[in-house]
């Protein structure tokens, strides 16, 4: 029975309904989400936030769709923890894959045969595993690879001619596996720009097609070196006679001269001269050397030495791996960290801050530790112990390494800066500044509280911060202060830092900063609020060093002989109507700074006193709007109360 013509477009206008509501909603590769969750289900793995209920396009961990939100094109997992043989069937049928990378894991048992069923693949990334047995014998499946990596790995037999299948490959790595025999003398990839065959086991000549690479490609193999001159272009093994033969021999042409006396000594006195030439040069290598390493055990660096790179030994112990923590959506390993691109931040109490921007446009903050004093159990348990807090006004730790040499943690970034740049940067100056306005300081302080006081409650009660100042406090993404470096008080050596700004903020029962308390915390936090009140640093050198000028005295001094009028930051003289609220704030700073440590507040009590003065506080806008531009804060908050910069990740 045929259909109507009304029936027909009554289908047809479904079907548009439906396709427009499709694209209006977004689509989601359903089959390709389904084995994305087959293959995290089958096999051992830190946990992801891959979830039915959600978008595996724009939600899930190092998964990327194409355009159209139709197929699955990338699977990012470096460092995830992933560990065993990979599911049979299950990445394979990703038809749309065009890169995969699983680097940086424990994956062992033999090459995926499957993942030849990965036609559209243009880079694997499979170094740092454990996988064994022999490479792939057929290659030919893959004629739009352009990257293959399978370096750090146990792969054994030998190289395979049909390689050269990979006609569009630009680079190969299979260093540091147990690779034998000899490399294909028929070898011929016309596109290869970056090889690594080093670190196996390989033997005989370096194949013609490939002597276009640096040594080093072939580093740590038997392999016959070539010549780079046109001169002896043969293999070096056309010259030798076959094995058990003798050569014949050969009679002289000339008749040999007997040496005179003096040209025997002419040479046995240029033998010992070059002799002693080597013996010199290599004495002098020898201390080079040895200084270079002195330098960087010390942490004496170049001028250039801006990198993390430079903070981690090249020899690092495979099992030594950046370790991430649950619920974080970074997808990069320490190779990556490594290679990104980075600057000082500034040195602290307890190491060197870098900023690192990685390739995929991510930017960490990395700290190179010093002075550790625990072994590795300790401080993994430790680490793992700040790991999981989780509070809107405490910055998260994302990762963390530890080898024998070097210690690093990772935090996210935070553009606007810290504290300490917006309340003191280029004052004084002839350049221009935005002073920081009353609201944002109530914000700071309040946050800031907040965030310590959930420190306090963490272990039961007994995680202390022990390194409260302006340059560890930051904003968040609702504009309050945001506290980080927390808890590293106990992993150290006993020690007293001599900075005079650290020095500043530490209680005066404080003789090891092994043993801060929560109480001496809450001295810290005073002195951050005095800060924020008065505009001026913890500790002022004057008088070319002859005197020093402790913050907390000097207020204590002047409230004494009541000038309060005269403590407060000359920037904040413009606000109407807080004069109130400033002197509350004043008195919260002096009960917390008092000598006895049994005298002062807790936290718990401070948040309810900063958020009780923060709730009367009314938008209060400078009195000379000429003179008094609203601070960044403020225009942030202005533009929606979610907006926060990109690399600002606090939650």
């Amino acid at each position: 029975m045929a259909s109507s013509p009304v029936a027909f477009s009554s289908v047809l206008g479904l079907v548009l309904v439906l396709g427009l509501f499709g694209m209006m909603t977004g689509s989601e590769p359903v089959e390709d989400k389904s084995v994305l969750l087959d293959f995290l289900g089958r096999i051992p793995h830190r946990k992801l936030n891959w979830e039915s209920s959600t978008s595996a396009c724009t939600h899930w961990i190092g998964v990327y769709c194409d355009s159209a939100r139709s197929r699955i094109v990338e699977v990012h997992l470096p460092g995830v923890a992933l560990s065993g043989q990979i599911p049979p069937n299950t990445l394979s049928r990703l038809s749309g894959l065009r890169i995969l990378s699983l680097r940086s894991n424990a994956l062992t048992g033999p090459f995926p045969s499957d993942f030849f069923n990965l036609t559209s693949l243009v880079g694997l990334h499979l170094q740092h595993n454990r996988f064994s047995g022999e490479l792939p014998r057929d290659f030919s499946a893959w004629g739009n690879l352009l990257v293959l990596n399978l370096g750090f790995n146990h792969f054994q037999g030998t190289i395979s001619s049909s390689i050269s299948n990979l006609t569009s490959l630009s680079a190969l790595n299979l260093g540091s596996n147990n690779l034998t025999g000899v490399i294909p003398a028929d070898i011929h990839l016309p596109n290869l720009v970056s090889l690594n065959l080093s670190g196996n086991n390989l033997v005989g000549d370096i194949p013609e097609s490939l002597r276009k690479f640096p040594n080093s490609a072939f580093s740590g193999n038997r392999l016959i070196p070539f010549s780079t001159n046109a001169s002896s272009s043969s293999s070096p093994l056309s010259s030798r006679s076959p094995p058990g033969s003798k050569s014949p021999p050969t009679r002289s042409k000339k008749k040999k001269r007997i040496l005179t006396q003096s040209e025997i000594l002419g040479i046995a006195v240029g033998g010992c001269g070059f002799v002693f030439m080597i013996i010199a040069t290599i004495i002098i290598l020898y201390f080079t050397k040895r200084r270079r390493e002195q330098n960087v055990v010390s942490g004496k660096h170049s001028k250039g030495d801006r990198s993390p790179e430079r903070a981690v030994t090249s020899n690092q112990d495979e099992n030594n791996r950046l370790v991430f923590f649950e619920g974080c959506s970074f997808a990069f390993d320490l190779e990556d960290l490594l290679r990104a691109s980075a600057e000082v931040l500034g040195k602290g109490t307890f190491g060197t801050a870098y900023k690192a921007a990685l390739e995929d446009s991510t930017t960490v903050v990395v700290k190179r530790l010093k002075d550790v004093g625990v072994g590795k159990k300790e401080f993994e348990q430790h680490m793992e112990l700040v790991g999981k807090i989780k509070h809107d006004n405490v910055v998260e730790l994302r990762a963390y390494y530890y080898s024998k040499d070097e210690k690093l943690i990772v935090y996210d970034h935070h553009s606007l800066g810290s504290v300490s740049t917006m309340l003191h940067g280029k004052r004084g100056g002839t350049e221009k500044r935005t002073p920081l306005d009353w609201e944002s300081r109530l914000k700071i302080a309040a946050g800031a509280a907040d965030g310590i006081a959930q420190i306090h409650k963490e272990n039961n009660g007994k995680l202390v911060h022990g390194n409260i100042k302006s340059t560890n406090v930051f904003f968040n993404h609702k504009l309050e202060g945001c506290v980080s470096d927390l808890g590293l008080t106990g992993l150290m050596n006993p020690m007293i830092s001599p900075v005079s700004r650290t020095a500043g903020y530490r209680a005066p029962e404080v003789t090891d900063i092994r043993k801060a308390s929560q109480m001496s915390d809450v001295y810290s936090f005073g002195v951050l609020l005095l800060e924020l009140l008065t505009g001026k640093s913890p500790i002022q050198v004057i008088g070319g060093g002859d005197e020093i000028i402790h913050l907390v005295r000097w207020v204590q001094s002047v409230v004494r002989e009541e000038w309060t009028a005269e403590v407060f930051d000359a920037e904040l003289i413009s606000y109407p109507n807080i004069e109130e609220e400033m002197v509350e704030m004043l008195q919260i700073a002096m009960a917390c700074v008092v000598r006895v440590p049994e005298r002062r507040p807790k936290m718990s009590e401070l948040v309810k006193m900063i958020h009780d003065v923060k709730s009367s506080e009314t938008g209060t806008q400078p009195s000379s709007e000429v003179s008094y531009a609203p601070t960044p804060v403020i225009v942030h908050a202005q533009q929606g109360e979610g907006q926060s910069s990109n690399s600002s990740h606090c939650p």
